[in-house]
């Protein structure tokens, strides 16, 4: 067995090396500290992809998506790069759609289902923020021109009512937090080239978040055992899938519960008045300019999306 090499850094370099590297984290963000891996099993005592590179990335998500125009994956350049460092793209990414006039309302969770979890590489889900122009109201026409390669979900929303900070946050802490829940669909789109992506990619995207519609149906979440809701979803009249609310984490407000206590990590938590969509019942299903989908559940209701050129 090879053994691992130690490299014992000068306190005073590493120090001036994680405050110009992280700063993005502990800085701007005024809440996340990240926890670092400083040495690799060579000893390298890398610390990750700098400032400046995750700065050139957000930007260029971000040109991404104004043109229209998908960017080569980003692994590919830095195969190197960590969930971590992901995470600190997605960050600076939504700091300059806050610079943009935007307001950040929730969170969305993805990847909850074990076969995507295999798929991605991954044993947990993964989450992105919400803000309010990725808001399209029910009824309303989803413009296909000014997405790239959307695909929609079906999905169950939370809205709280009261914070939920980790650690320890369970279902049960969930449903009391919650003011009530809601039917969505989520509008997945990437601004990174699907061929050769991989979850770090995914989560620089802010998770492929492209819109999201509510249903205007609001619903306590007390009487409902969200594990066996039914969903029904129909694509342009014909029906698609079913599942069930266990698909998720097997519960919804698992998920949940899952997100709160990841943000922890972090010194950061879910805030009473933010909408947390919950994770997909159902695969990820493409659409184009004429379709129209319906996901309904079973006592929460429906909601609808159109899509046009």
């Amino acid at each position: 067995m090879n053994r691992i090499k130690i490299v014992l850094y000068n306190r005073a370099l590493v120090k001036r090396k994680v405050a110009h590297r992280f700063r993005i984290g502990v800085r701007d963000s005024g809440k996340l500290n990240l926890r670092l891996a400083l040495l690799d099993p060579m000893g390298s005592g890398l610390l990750g992809i700098s400032e400046e590179v995750v700065e050139g990335i957000a930007k260029r998500l971000l040109e991404a998506e104004d043109k229209r125009v998908p960017i080569d994956a980003v692994t590919a350049k830095y195969p190197g790069i960590t969930i971590n460092d992901a995470y600190r793209i997605q960050l600076k990414l939504i700091e300059k759609r806050k610079r943009r006039g935007e307001v950040v309302i929730g969170k969305k969770i993805g990847l909850t289902s074990k076969a995507m979890q295999q798929v991605a590489g991954i044993n947990e889900p993964d989450y992105g923020h919400l803000t309010d122009r990725m808001v399209v109201l029910e009824g309303l026409p989803i413009r296909i021109s000014e997405l790239i390669q959307p695909m929609v979900e079906a999905e169950i929303a939370f809205v709280l009512k009261e914070d939920l900070k980790g650690p320890g946050v369970l279902v049960s802490d969930v449903i009391r937090a919650t003011e009530y829940i809601m039917p969505s669909l989520e509008i997945i789109d990437g601004r990174i080239k699907r061929d050769g992506r991989r979850i770090e990619d995914s989560i620089s995207d802010n998770a492929g978040t492209g819109r999201v519609v509510f249903s205007g149906r609001m619903s306590s979440i007390a009487d409902v055992d969200l594990r066996y809701v039914g969903l029904v979803f129909e694509k342009n009249g014909d029906v698609i899938s079913t599942a069930a609310g266990a698909a998720v984490l097997g519960n919804p407000a698992q998920a949940i519960a899952w997100l709160a206590n990841k943000l922890s990590e972090y010194g950061v938590s879910l805030n009473a008045r933010e909408v947390v969509i919950s994770g997909s019942l159902i695969a990820a299903n493409k659409v184009g300019p004429g379709d129209n989908v319906t996901a309904t559940f079973d006592r929460l209701g429906s909601v609808t999306a159109k899509f046009v050129d």
